[in-house]
């Protein structure tokens, strides 16, 4: 049925349910897995006065980034599902994700809800949301 999944992470509790269905998905349709975060790049966030001095910043972005997408491969190793995992920098998580998706020829995403309702989902909307409004490739939304 599936052969390559994509399973993005951020590091949450609920992202680490989806990469366990994810995982199980793959287990038995004998399919591997890809498993991706998107930091935000850091002139995102250098308008801010508060932000930490570049160097830090990259720094805490790509270690948060190695230890969830180091979780995620154990989680898949221990199932016996073949892993690859991925850490990008991006601007639009969303653009990213649907971007690896297609260069790596996953035919399913495995992702979070985001958890949001009513008004604030509809404004500040979320990148599951935004993967699903524009990903050719269908995406399973674990809540």
């Amino acid at each position: 049925m599936y052969q390559h999944i994509l399973i993005p992470t951020d590091g949450s509790e609920l992202s680490k349910r989806a990469i366990e269905h994810g995982i199980t998905i793959a287990k038995e349709t004998n399919a591997k897995v890809t498993g991706i975060m998107v930091s935000m790049p850091f002139y995102v966030f250098a308008s801010d006065p508060d932000v930490l001095p570049q160097e830090l910043y990259e720094e805490s972005t790509t270690t948060f980034a190695n230890k969830c997408l180091n979780e995620l491969k154990s989680t898949a190793v221990a199932a016996s599902v073949p892993c690859n995992i991925i850490h990008i920098e991006h601007s639009q998580p969303y653009q990213a994700i649907i971007d690896a998706a297609k260069r790596e020829g996953c035919d399913l995403i495995v992702m979070a809800s985001h958890g949001r309702r009513g008004v604030s989902a509809i404004i500040l909307g979320s990148e599951t949301v935004k993967v699903l409004t524009h990903s050719t490739i269908p995406v399973l939304v674990y809540r």
